[in-house]
């Protein structure tokens, strides 16, 4: 599969037919895209972010920018809802399921979009590394409390988004790692690629566990106008250089956070895609098909993973 005009993709009236979406991160960047593009589609997208006031503004500019895009004369949008969600804060993910769940008997659609990168190490409230459980144990948990909600529905899919950063995991690292090493600038890149391999691997085993449900990770591209940089351009004395480093690297090899959004969104709609050909699949920028690194492809070490996911949150009192 490679890139579509997105306005070719399916269209849901929403009036005929009614279609859920979930989303994380939905508030900016790539997220926001993605999200615009679903509500064009016909999708309600439930929204989930930390902050009430930024999903509100970002509503604001889902709604307009549709209008100034509607490609058919009497189209119809679907809904934007906001829904409180921390990653950071497993407690919080398990409140977003059952506000959810007061609202919506099924879901259609789970993009795990949220992430961070290259920061820090430092623990969360849950006792993981940061990068950790917001780039994987919290989406393992939001997406296993959610795909009960999707197994009687059509066409049903699950779209975790990775990075070409996985490819910092080279090899079997223990998913205890931390890499608490200086200098951080350097380590931190290992977190983040053995969190992005887990998810790439969960989703590579819940493929298999669900046969159903059409599961695919997805790199967006080089997307640098995100705040995903935003701890390295802040840095004191440093951070100017990184910000200039960062501007031209975007700038020969970067995409825009519409760019970036294609991938998921052709992953989401496109009716070339079944979980009987497809399960399991990594996609790159604007939807090609491509292959993770051998690590990101080793299913015994995502059993590895899935097993320390479960047993780490059984200890912490989440079942799954």
């Amino acid at each position: 599969m490679s890139l579509e005009n997105p306005n070719l993709l399916p269209y849901f009236n929403p009036k005929k037919e009614r279609r859920v979406a979930f989303i994380t991160g939905a508030n900016s960047g790539i997220g926001q895209m993605t999200t615009l593009h679903l509500y064009m589609h016909g999708y309600i997208v439930y929204m989930a972010g930390r902050s009430k006031a930024r999903v509100d503004q970002a509503i604001k500019f889902v709604e307009k920018e549709a209008r100034h895009r509607r490609w058919l004369p009497d189209q119809t949008f679907g809904e934007l809802k906001y829904i409180h969600l921390d990653l950071m804060n497993l407690k919080s993910v398990e409140g977003a399921v059952v506000e959810f769940k007061t609202q919506e008997k099924v879901l259609h659609l789970l993009i795990n979009n949220a992430g961070v990168m290259a920061l820090p190490f430092y623990l969360s409230g849950d006792k993981f590394e940061v990068q950790m459980q917001t780039d994987y144990v919290a989406p393992f948990l939001l997406t296993q409390r959610l795909v009960p909600l999707m197994e009687t529905v059509s066409d049903p899919r699950i779209i975790y988004l990775s990075s070409i950063g996985h490819n910092f995991c080279f090899r079997r690292f223990s998913p205890d790692s931390q890499f608490v090493y200086w200098p951080n600038i350097i380590f931190t890149w290992f977190r983040y690629g053995l969190a992005k391999t887990a998810g790439i691997l969960y989703m590579k085993t819940l493929a298999i566990q669900h046969p159903n449900i059409l599961c695919l990770s997805v790199h967006p591209g080089f997307v640098m106008n995100t705040n995903l940089f935003s701890h390295f351009t802040r840095l004191p004395l440093i951070g100017t250089f990184f910000w200039l480093a960062f501007q031209v690297f975007g700038w020969i090899f970067g995409v825009s956070n519409e760019d970036g959004s294609y991938s998921t969104v052709n992953c989401a709609l496109s009716p070339k895609l079944s979980a009987s050909s497809d399960n399991g699949k990594y996609f790159t920028t604007y939807g090609i098909e491509t292959t993770p690194n051998r690590v990101a492809r080793d299913l015994q070490y995502g059993k590895i993973l899935w097993d320390w996911t479960q047993q780490e949150l059984l200890k912490r009192g989440y079942n799954t």
